[in-house]
C-alpha cells in the first residue's frame, strides 16, 4: 500500500523513536511504500528548525535511511475542493494524499479524525499497527 506520513507522525520516528514508532517504521519500510510531499517535509524542516534546532542532523540521517517516494506538489490548487479539516492548516496535507492516491494517511492530529472521506483512510499509528 501506498502510505502518505503526516508530520507529527515523522517528528515521532525521529525524535521520540517510542516501541511504536519503531515498529511502525520497521513494518512501514518493509511492507509499503511510504509517500511524502514537500508539504510536508518543508513543514518537518520548519519545526525541526523551531523546536530542536539542535537536533537537525538527526532529520538528514532519518532521510538518508529512510525508503519514501516523494511526489509533486502543486505550486497551486483549489483547497475548497476537499474535504475540510478542523484545523484549515492541514487541508494540504488531506487534499496531497487525495491527490497523490494514496491509500492511508497516518497522522496524530486528531483534527483528521472527524474528516468524512472514502480515500485515503486515515488513522493513527496505533491504530495502523493495529489493523494492519
Amino acid at each position: 500500500m501506498r502510505i502518505m506520513l503526516d508530520t507529527n507522525v515523522l517528528i515521532s520516528m525521529i525524535f521520540f523513536p517510542s516501541k511504536q514508532m519503531n515498529e511502525l517504521k520497521h513494518k512501514l519500510c518493509k511492507q509499503h511504500s511510504i509517500v511524502l510531499c514537500p508539504y510536508i517535509v518543508n513543514e518537518l524542516q520548519t519545526v525541526v528548525g523551531r523546536k530542536f534546532a539542535a537536533k537537525a542532523k538527526s532529520l538528514e540521517k532519518f532521510f538518508e535511511n529512510l525508503p519514501f517516494d516523494l511526489v509533486n506538489t502543486p505550486k497551486s490548487f483549489n483547497i475548497g475542493k476537499y474535504p475540510k479539516v478542523r484545523d484549515e492548516r492541514d487541508t494540504p496535507v488531506l487534499a496531497m494524499a487525495i491527490l497523490d492516491d494514496v491509500d492511508i494517511l497516518i497522522t496524530g492530529d486528531k483534527d483528521f479524525y472527524d474528516v468524512d472521506v472514502e480515500r485515503p483512510e486515515i488513522l493513527s499509528p496505533s491504530d495502523f499497527l493495529e489493523k494492519y
